[in-house]
């Protein structure tokens, strides 16, 4: 019989998890408070930076799947530190760049796969391998952290612009990545039974999951293939593509030039994105509890028809007083990313257990390839056009027709996807 410590470790893998994503996040939403500065010194264009984001947030999610086989082969610790110790070099660097290129080289490339090691497909990992019972509620907490992650570095990071110069910003951001390297090779654990438990609810006798055999590239690319014959495949990633560009692509790397446009500090416009942070740990953390209790397709429904409604007003939300922006930063706030509880869940009746964090990797991709799409687009009409109006009024359209397809996931009997 496994011995149960008064704090199960599950416990402490689950803060240190939530330490290492509110790091990654805070690092990956960083450019966001970056554009002015770096437009100012280099003379680089919206468009210009928001295809660098966009390649940086493309990276993020493609890793995703990958790195949740990697976790399985490799063991999340050695991977999180390897990821932590690339996000640390990357910034490190990025206060040397002087051409577009280098800017792409470093924050387009190394910290999008660096930032998507530590993303929300860990937090996935996390609540499967650690939890047999209130997974939903972890997971809430876990995808919440990439909330706080502005919550805790957005407004130290325009503080900084103002006072010291984004390089020193950027330094700080890498000393950070690098203090959690000790943090996640003393506390963090693969799996309960490395080390003799059971995960948090689990029954004695449950058998352990099999260890991964496969090689990790072929056993995300087995699973694609197996899930690209789904119906139930694209629309979770069809839907979750529309979160990922109405949320990190648009709102994360645009809305502080946008209240630029209408003559708001940057200072104020970051803690306006640090606010939405605050409601969206609270939103995302409620949704893991909701996600445990109802159904996930309706609440889906309702947090992108909300989402979209937000979106389509935000452009008059700049021209009110107090019902304007906070009441935004309120509403949206709440729905930033409790998408993510409910599409795990769905994931995990639609291919499985044993595949649910490698196939919501791909899901996750689907994620950050529309921010990809979005940071670059939103940038281009900005500049084409002098206003980001269109895009938000777009962004909030199409989240709504989200919402009715959410509706139809999992109307089918789901069939198993090999696990490689």
């Amino acid at each position: 019989m496994s011995r149960t410590p008064r704090l199960h470790t599950a416990w402490i893998v689950f803060g240190v998890t939530f330490l290492v994503m509110l790091t990654g996040a805070g690092i990956r939403a960083a450019p966001g408070a970056l554009m002015m500065p770096l437009e100012m010194e280099f003379g680089w264009s919206p468009a210009a930076l928001g295809g660098v984001v966009g390649l940086a947030i493309l990276l993020y999610g493609l890793v995703g799947p990958f790195a949740a086989a990697l976790y399985e082969r490799f063991g999340m610790r050695r991977c999180i530190c390897a990821a932590l110790l690339l996000l640390a070099a990357a910034l490190a660097l990025s206060t040397q760049v002087h051409q577009l290129w280098q800017m792409r080289l470093v924050w387009g490339i190394a910290i999008g796969l660096g930032s998507g090691m530590v993303a929300m497909v860990l937090g996935a990992t996390v609540a499967e391998r650690w939890f047999a019972s209130h997974r939903g509620l972890v997971l809430g907490v876990l995808t919440a952290s990439s909330a706080t992650g502005q919550l805790v570095f957005l407004p130290a990071i325009a503080a900084l612009n103002d006072h010291a110069g984004w390089r020193i910003a950027v330094v700080l951001l890498a000393a950070v990545a690098l203090a959690m390297v000790p943090v996640v090779a003393l506390l963090l654990r693969d799996t309960p039974a490395a080390i003799g438990l059971r995960r948090v609810g689990e029954a004695d006798d449950a058998a352990p999951p099999p260890a991964a055999k496969v090689n990790p590239a072929l056993r995300a690319v087995r699973a694609l293939r197996d899930g690209l014959g789904r119906r139930d495949f694209w629309l979770l990633a069809g839907t979750f593509f529309i979160c990922g560009a109405s949320t990190n692509g648009l709102i994360g790397t645009h809305l502080i030039p946008a209240c630029a446009d209408h003559g708001i500090p940057e200072q104020r416009s970051a803690e306006l994105l640090a606010a939405m942070g605050i409601f969206d740990l609270v939103g995302t953390t409620a949704s893991g509890w909701l996600t445990d209790r109802f159904d996930a397709r309706k609440l889906l429904f309702a947090y992108y028809g909300l989402r979209g409604l937000s979106l389509i007003w935000l452009p008059w939300a700049f021209g009110a007083d107090v019902l304007g922006l906070p009441l935004f930063a309120a509403f949206y706030g709440l729905d930033w990313i409790a998408t993510v509880p409910p599409t795990v869940r769905l994931a995990e009746r639609a291919f499985g257990k044993s595949n649910a964090a490698v196939m919501f990797g791909w899901v996750g991709a689907s994620h950050q390839i529309g921010a990809a799409c979005a940071a670059w687009l939103a940038g281009v009409w900005r500049t084409d056009m002098g206003s980001y109006g269109g895009a938000f009024a777009i962004a909030g359209v199409i989240c709504v027709g989200a919402g009715f397809l959410a509706l139809a996931i999992g109307r089918r009997a789901p069939v198993a996807v090999a696990a490689g």
